[in-house]
């Protein structure tokens, strides 16, 4: 049996890229943004915030929740949001990595 395509990469290298994939949408960012800016958890603010539909914010939160930066708790019909500083610093902490590396550039490019 062959290889999927997300085996020939290393683990950190899958885990980078699912990370980028999520944030990679301007509504998860602008909910992020939102959040933080709120400095407490937020409770069903986002629909009248955002302009999004419940489940159009309900569908990016879930994929926030999926790589953990994002965390909830369900309080009867009420359900709170807040970052997960833990997982806020360790994706920081990748993407620095990732970025803080050297780049030489060559002139074939020009």
């Amino acid at each position: 049996m062959g290889l999927t395509k997300s085996e020939i990469f290393t683990d950190q290298q899958n885990k980078l890229a699912s990370r980028f994939k999520v944030l990679a949408h301007p509504a998860r960012i602008a909910i992020l943004q939102y959040i933080i800016n709120q400095n407490a958890c937020i409770c069903n603010d986002l629909v009248e915030e955002l302009g999004l539909a419940q489940a159009t914010i309900s569908q990016h939160l879930k994929e926030l929740k999926n790589i953990g930066i994002v965390q909830g708790t369900i309080e009867g019909k009420s359900v709170c949001y807040c970052i997960d500083e833990k997982v806020w610093n360790q994706i920081q902490e990748e993407f620095n990595v990732f970025f803080n590396q050297e780049v030489k550039v060559t002139k074939c490019c020009s």
